[in-house]
């Protein structure tokens, strides 16, 4: 099977965007188009694949997201602002509202992070605490600043989803190995976590700035996980760490957003949507395998933008 993608990232977190608005194919040959794509060893690597889905009665188009795994989670605030991008431009609208797997978004062109960086303004909630929903058992019914023992008995999580799930770690200093350490506990769904979570460590750096580091369920250690960036902006106003509604800087590996959220949790975030090439590839389902990678057009000027911030 040929496939036309375009290669993108949102805040270093990279992923193959097809548009699958006339393609016919299920949920487990997405998976395995998935593992395809996403093998860094293959031709193409990334996160996960977007996939721009048709419109409907309440929405211009969709996005599903699935992973490196071949999972699909419920949304991708870094991902969406990708979709935005390729959803915007073929229905030539300046904003719209966005279909997702269990929610919706909305979505529009702002005003660039710097001189030639594509940048997308995304809302999306509201955020929910009750992790009855996950579901998390044993921990009660919301997870605010608390320890869960069998994860760490020194660090506290504040639960939300988003509506993906994520766990929530304010710290002096991101421990990268410790990070992963949960993270991998989590990934194992155990039977209190049994559809897994995205766990963060977030860093408050000054009134205006957070840093978050994410072990992204599916994934695993990730250079950007864009609703864990809208879930800490959110926490830190939970905690009253930052207010709600000012405006922040979050930070990561890949990159940064402008970020807010509201005390209703509606989370709103600002980052690039950045396409680096476009092209065709082959996808041999049966083995889940991509091969025969032809670019078609390559876009330097944006790679050089975002890597000048």
């Amino acid at each position: 099977m040929r496939l036309s993608i375009t290669k993108c990232h949102g805040s270093g977190n990279d992923f193959a965007l097809i548009d699958a608005r006339d393609l016919a194919l299920d949920d487990a040959d997405w998976a395995q188009v998935a593992r395809a794509l996403t093998d860094r060893a293959g031709p193409v690597g990334g996160d996960g694949i977007l996939l721009l889905t048709g419109a409907d009665a309440e929405a211009a188009f969709g996005m599903r997201i699935f992973n490196a795994d071949g999972s699909e989670p419920e949304t991708c605030l870094n991902g969406l602002r990708c979709i935005a991008r390729a959803g915007l431009e073929a229905t030539g609208q300046p904003s719209a509202h966005v279909r997702l797997k269990t929610s919706h978004a909305d979505v529009a062109r702002d005003a660039d992070l710097a001189a030639g960086v594509y940048t997308v303004r995304e809302t999306a909630g509201p955020a929910s605490l009750d992790v009855r929903a996950w579901p998390l058992d044993g921990e009660g019914d919301e997870i605010r600043e608390a320890v869960i023992a069998r994860l760490s008995p020194d660090l506290r999580f504040t639960a939300v989803a988003m509506p993906n799930p994520h766990l929530i770690a304010f710290v002096d200093r991101v421990d990268e190995a410790e990070l992963v350490r949960i993270g991998e506990i989590c990934e194992g769904a155990p039977a209190w976590l049994p559809n897994r979570a995205n766990v963060s460590f977030v860093e408050l750096r000054d009134a205006d700035t957070l840093y978050v580091r994410t072990f992204e369920r599916g994934v695993g250690l990730t250079n950007a996980c864009g609703s864990a960036m809208g879930a800490a902006t959110f926490v830190a106003g939970l905690t009253g760490r930052l207010p709600f509604d000012r405006t922040v800087t979050v930070r990561n590996r890949g990159g940064l957003v402008r970020a807010s959220a509201s005390e209703a949790g509606m989370v709103t975030l600002s980052g690039n949507a950045t396409v680096e090439w476009t092209g065709t590839v082959t996808i041999d389902l049966a083995q889940g395998t991509a091969h025969d990678l032809a670019v078609t057009q390559r876009h330097p000027e944006e790679i050089a933008a975002w890597a000048a911030i």
